[in-house]
């Protein structure tokens, strides 16, 4: 029997059902009588405890449950001297061991090959105390049978007169070798789970089973990937061609054929290229002289020189794909590999298969989310006069929503956007590219940075509805979109900026003397939330030579470091200060971090003309003679002059015939001429296409065609029509 074993006892038919552990099962009427102990008392137990209260009680039974135990048992029965000499061993073992004659007066801990100072310590005691030590579990090897080594629930109980020679000890040795061994392997398994299913990329799955298998289930372990999985790409269903290419991913132990990095092709005719075909695991003798040594040199003399003899080869593999090999030795008095053992290493190859599959997967989203990302990202930052730019991305795990944007604005203004849209992955990536995308159409209708943001965020509202009318089975339905933003915008001519943000961390200023401070924007709801609270702008003087710093993180705090950083790096350009602030924040990597700095420029005063206008008919030639006098002051070429007196003399007929006083002629000459007219009015200019008999309606016209952009912004005292002229600007 396997699960129970039947115990009767001689002469009077009482019989007790064990199980394989030694646990009393059934309790026989007739058993009741002859022991003295009913079937509730009995069953339940272990049989050596029994046996201990037999012994330590009036004896009266202690013989038949004795005769019992030793004619059908599934235990070994030893009774043991005060010298721990083997005075009578008996029972059943499956299969029966033939125990050599020299077993008898041998040490029991030699007999048996048990580990001698623990084990006789343990014995010892129990004969000094009296005390039994019931199920103590046990390495032994059984005399007399060649096999491995197999593990034993050890009894011990002391008896005083059971032989001639005085007290002495009863040991009930149970093979319970199929019990330890399936824990360990469960053990190892659990471990395999645990470890690997952490993993997000397939490098970190193949490291972390040979971190779960050496030293549990083997001595040496080596994962060896096919190539393309690494990179994300799909695996090739079986049979793999021979020419494929392995990494070796992962190694543990004391000797590697090939370093961990390696790419190589593995040899033909070998069991390793064998799983490849067919997929099967495979259990190894492994031989000196085998024939598929001689394919892979290398490995061969690393497989010598570590002393392997036994080794499993199982396939990385899932729904017919190969991604795999993993290789495990057993070496130098380690235990050859038995069938058990090959079905736990194919059951955690199958589940470390699984993991590298999510993984490979989860590559393949994150490069191509960052692929997206890195194409709807500015290549690099528009060139301005009015800032120097320079930023920092700390990137975390995956591809994630940051971004920002240096928009040129007209009448040497700069906008500087810096955004983080929350999640990861491609949908996170395409947000972020849509929201960029609105942010630059509205800086084109200059707009005020509060009502920029204020219609980037009806448009963030619109995109989270769509996600959220999604069908229930995808997964975005169930994830919020939400998204912070901070546009600043700097007036090179005024030397101001006015700043508005939705979420994130309040900007943060270097001034030239070395003074710092974090600039305290109120905080709108952020994008997406539908909330309808403003965004309240707010104002500071930025004079030449400071610096704004923004970021999506909390960098700038007090309690970080960065903003000593950057009073520390006033003197260096910008791009020395990321490379400090990065050498600080190395490990800082749980989420993705973006540093945006604008070292702030005055436009010189000689660079802007400023005169105001009557509002009669004679407003126009004054700005033509104004004009002319300048650009001949700023030496721009005759034919560039004579295009912005045109444009000029439109701009102004247009606000004295449509606009209200006073009115204002601003020339603004950077890397562009910008012609400005203000005035009162609040009425918006309209583009028409005059036919040709319209005595009037060309003047926006005229201006559309040979400006390289115009448009009008507002203000609180009325609105400014401009019009921007490439331009040769003095040296």
């Amino acid at each position: 029997m396997t699960a129970l074993e039947v115990c009767v006892v001689p002469g009077d038919g009482s019989f007790m059902l064990l199980a394989q552990d030694g646990r009393v099962i059934e309790w026989s009427v007739s058993a009741e009588e002859t022991f003295g102990w009913s079937a509730r008392e009995a069953e339940g137990r272990h049989i050596s405890e029994l046996v201990s209260r037999a012994v330590d009680g009036e004896g009266r039974w202690t013989s038949a449950i004795v005769e019992a135990l030793s004619t059908c048992s599934p235990m070994i029965f030893h009774v043991l001297d005060a010298e721990l000499r083997i005075l009578e061993v008996s029972g059943v073992c499956t299969p029966r061991p033939t125990y050599p004659v020299s077993v008898i007066g041998g040490v029991f801990t030699e007999v048996y090959e048990l580990a001698a100072p623990a084990e006789e310590k343990v014995a010892r005691d129990v004969l000094r105390s009296g005390r039994p030590v019931l199920d103590h579990v046990v390495r032994a090897r059984v005399p007399g049978d060649d096999r491995r080594a197999r593990y034993y629930s050890l009894s011990y109980i002391r008896v005083q007169s059971l032989h001639a020679d005085g007290a002495g000890l009863v040991v009930l040795a149970l093979d319970v070798s199929d019990r330890v061994q399936a824990a360990q392997r469960l053990r190892i398994l659990e471990a395999v789970r645990e470890r690997v299913g952490e993993q997000l990329d397939v490098i970190g799955a193949c490291r972390a089973l040979t971190d779960a298998v050496v030293p549990g289930l083997c001595g040496i372990a080596v994962v060896e990937i096919i190539d393309g999985v690494v990179r994300g790409e799909d695996p090739p269903l079986a049979p793999v061609e021979g020419a494929v290419q392995l990494l070796r991913a992962a190694f543990r132990g004391v000797v590697s054929a090939h370093p961990v990095g390696e790419v190589s092709r593995l040899p033909d005719a070998t069991p390793f290229s064998r799983v490849l075909t067919d997929l099967r695991p495979r259990l190894v003798n492994v031989k000196p002289d085998a024939p598929w040594l001689s394919a892979d040199p290398a490995r061969a003399a690393s497989i010598a020189q570590s002393d392997a003899h036994s080794l499993i080869v199982a396939p990385l593999a899932l729904r017919g794909q190969a991604m795999g090999v993993v290789s495990l030795y057993r070496r130098g008095a380690e235990e050859p590999f038995d069938e058990g053992d090959l079905g736990l290493a194919a059951d955690a190859c199958a589940h470390t298969a699984l993991s590298i599959d999510n993984a490979r997967r989860f590559m393949r989203e994150r490069t191509i989310a960052a692929t997206l990302k890195r194409r709807l990202l500015p290549q690099r930052p528009a060139v301005t006069t009015a800032v120097d730019i320079a930023h920092l991305r700390l990137p975390g795990p995956g591809a994630g929503g940051a971004w920002f944007d240096v928009i040129e604005l007209s009448g040497a203004r700069t906008a500087l956007v810096l955004g983080d849209v929350a999640g990861r992955g491609v949908a996170t990536a395409t947000i972020m590219g849509q929201l960029r995308t609105v942010i630059h159409s509205l800086a084109a209708l200059d707009l005020e940075p509060d009502e920029l943001m204020a219609r980037l965020s009806d448009t963030a509202a619109r995109l989270a509805d769509e996600r959220a009318a999604l069908p229930a089975g995808d997964s975005l339905q169930a994830q919020p979109l939400t998204a912070g933003c901070l546009i600043a915008v700097y007036d090179a001519v005024d030397q101001h900026c006015t700043m508005v943000r939705a979420g994130l961390w309040d900007p943060y200023v270097v001034y030239p003397d070395g003074r710092a401070t974090v600039v305290r924007v109120p905080e709108g709801p952020v994008l997406a939330g539908h909330g309808h609270a403003p965004f309240p702008a707010t104002t500071v003087e930025l004079p030449e030579g400071s610096t704004l710093a923004l970021c999506n993180e909390d960098l700038l705090m007090p309690t970080c470091q960065v903003g000593s950083l950057l009073v520390a790096g006033i003197g260096d350009s910008l791009d020395d200060v990321c490379d400090t602030v990065a050498y600080a924040l190395r490990d800082r990597d749980e989420t993705e971090e973006l540093l945006l700095l604008a070292r702030v420029k005055a436009l010189p005063a000689d660079r802007v003309m400023i005169i105001t206008l009557p509002t009669r008919n004679e407003a126009a030639p004054l700005a033509r003679a104004a004009t002319r006098r300048q650009l001949a002051a700023w030496s721009i070429p005759e034919e560039e002059a004579y295009t912005a007196e045109l444009v000029v003399s439109e701009l102004v007929g247009n606000a004295v015939r449509y606009g209200a006083p006073p009115l204002q002629l601003r020339l603004v000459l950077d890397r562009h001429l910008t012609c400005e007219v203000c005035d009162a009015a609040q009425c918006a200019p309209h583009l028409k296409h005059a036919r040709t008999v319209d005595e009037d309606g060309r003047g926006l016209f005229i201006i559309a065609s040979l400006a390289d952009n115009w448009g009008t912004r507002y203000g609180p005292d009325g609105k400014t029509v401009w019009a921007q002229l490439p331009a040769s600007p003095p040296l």
